[in-house]
């Protein structure tokens, strides 16, 4: 238990999205583990008793731990670096990042806006984006680094009124692939945690068992682990929720030909069991082209 306790001793980590829901749950939880910690949540700091992430920064002070507020809106274009310079300037370094922050609008995709279709892209993945980018230089240069990104199933497999939630995932979903490749060899280990959780956004999908299974605290020791030294995977999408978690990849077939008859060669293509995952694009096109 001591060493679970102490397992981010010395750490230092930015969890965005962290004023509530499961940002909270988890930046609580690397505290306890002995992380100091920039914690994020767009609000104003004038309401009565501090913006949600003031609360956060001050129950974890109050357990003995050390977090300091960012109040910015994740989608600004300063905000990236300015959460890089906090955790510089207050810790003198920094060792994990948890883009977390994100928004939904829900709504047919002939009924919604492109406007508002696009909002929803610059909070979820043009924010995770260049906070990532903000980050790599330090993460890269010190030769360690723990990345770890919110995604959704929605993002994996689709859902009816979330187009543009579940494209931005999907997108997010391509960044950390591509992070993972180009981070392992500086020991930077980037993955993606598609959650269920009971929180304020989603609390309608849950009925009262269920929430109380499905509570953010029962995602947060798996992401404490994957920000952790012990963690050794990368590039991975874990499901999680209620103490228990799955693995997604992408499986593909056997290869057809496709002939004169295409509708024979679809229906035998899904027919068939997916079971070759890829390491890479390239790797991909390469087993492509040994199976002519």
């Amino acid at each position: 238990m001591a060493a679970a306790k102490n397992s981010l001793q010395g750490r230092v980590a930015i969890v965005t999205g962290a004023g509530k829901g499961l940002g909270r749950a988890w930046a609580l939880h690397l505290a306890s583990r002995g992380a100091r910690l920039v914690i994020n949540n767009r609000g104003r700091r004038d309401q009565p008793g501090g913006s949600s992430v003031d609360q956060v920064g001050a129950q974890i002070r109050a357990e003995g731990g050390d977090a300091v507020a960012n109040h910015d809106s994740v989608e600004l274009a300063d905000a990236a670096p300015r959460l890089i310079e906090l955790a510089l300037q207050r810790y003198g370094r920094l060792d994990i990042v948890i883009a977390n922050a994100g928004i939904d609008r829900a709504g047919s995709f002939h009924k919604q806006g492109l406007a508002e279709f696009a909002h929803v892209f610059d909070v979820n993945f043009f924010a995770v984006a260049r906070l990532l980018h903000a980050a790599w230089p330090v993460l890269r240069e010190q030769g360690y680094g723990r990345v770890v990104v919110s995604s959704s199933t929605a993002g994996l497999y689709g859902n009816h009124g979330q187009a543009a939630y579940a494209s931005s995932k999907a997108a997010v979903q391509g960044l950390v692939k591509t992070l993972a490749i180009e981070g392992a060899a500086r020991n930077v280990l980037v993955n993606a945690i598609a959650p269920y959780a009971a929180t304020q956004l989603t609390a309608a999908a849950f009925t009262g068992e269920q929430a109380g299974q499905f509570t953010p605290q029962a995602t947060a020791s798996l992401v404490a682990w994957l920000v952790s030294e012990r963690c050794t995977v990368t590039g991975k999408t874990l499901i999680a929720g209620a103490g228990r978690a799955r693995i997604a990849q992408t499986l593909e077939s056997d290869t057809v030909v496709i002939g004169e008859d295409i509708t024979a060669a679809i229906s035998q293509l899904t027919a068939m069991a997916c079971h070759y995952p890829q390491a890479t694009a390239s790797a991909e096109f390469e087993d492509f082209r040994r199976s002519l």
